[in-house]
């Protein structure tokens, strides 16, 4: 007759479920997987097969009985490098519709906006289509499987353990953050650039000739100058966003390895 200690039993549930909430936490904040139009049964499902190929391969866990105070303390810690590798990854994207919203604003289409289920709010329609743009450049890129790769690759950078963080990854992760607002501008300043060159060129010719109506002359310029300067950045967008794409990848080992209170080669 096969019998089974509780203390068996806690391990094998530990092992498990440790990793399960790691996954499920990236799951459900990365971008794509954490999309809300995603049910929540097939998110578990995907944490749940991913679970169960990773197991074999995640070495020891440590010697706590899951149900402890010490047990609920890892999983919480769990939890926390899940959302840490999402948030790394859905910055690139935060970027790409922050160029957007740029965009739009200096295009005048900064009324027209849509419902975005992404973010749950009303975005506008330049940054909804460079999400767009950005999330098939992903797919087509194996981004997903890189962030999947990364997500197999942080339980050797930073395994399961009882011991508390480091500070210097959070450092590191706050400090990825300010790129957001670097890559949005630099992917909005090629619109940026000209769209300022006709708005100075209509200031000129407003003061040249008084009686000339800017705003029924000057919304179609800018709205069309807008579109051409766009049709013609686009075939540079995805080399930059693969780009991001990579670092991201990077910047997630980098966060996790700085978090590691553990020194790993």
């Amino acid at each position: 007759m096969i019998s089974f200690t509780s203390a068996q039993l806690g391990a094998w549930l530990g092992a498990f479920i440790w990793p399960f909430v790691r996954i499920l936490a990236l799951v459900g904040s990365a971008p794509i997987f954490g999309n809300p139009s995603i049910p929540v049964r097939v998110k578990v499902g995907l944490s749940f097969v991913i679970t169960l190929l990773l197991s074999p391969v995640l070495g020891t866990m440590p010697a706590v009985e899951p149900g402890s105070a010490a047990g609920l303390l890892i999983l919480a810690q769990q939890v926390v490098i899940g959302v840490a590798i999402g948030f790394v990854m859905r910055i690139i994207f935060t970027a790409v519709e922050m160029a957007g919203n740029i965009a739009g604003m200096q295009m005048g289409l900064g009324f027209a906006t849509f419902f975005d289920p992404q973010n749950a709010a009303q975005t506008p329609v330049v940054s909804q289509f460079l999400g767009l743009l950005a999330t098939l450049v992903f797919l087509a890129s194996n981004g997903h499987l890189l962030m999947i790769e990364a997500l197999a690759h942080s339980f050797q950078v930073l395994p399961v353990m009882s011991q508390p963080f480091s500070a210097g990854g959070w450092r590191v992760l706050a400090g990825w953050g300010g790129e957001m607002f670097l890559a949005g501008t630099l992917l909005s300043m090629p619109i940026m650039a000209a769209l300022l060159t006709i708005n100075i060129a209509l200031g000129i010719m407003t003061r040249a000739a008084p009686q000339l109506n800017i705003f029924s002359v000057g919304f179609p310029i800018t709205l069309a100058a807008g579109f051409v300067v766009l049709a013609f950045a686009l075939p540079y967008f995805a080399p930059v966003f693969d780009r991001l794409i990579h670092d991201g990848v990077q910047m997630t080992l980098m966060v996790l390895r700085q978090a590691n209170p553990v020194a790993i080669p």
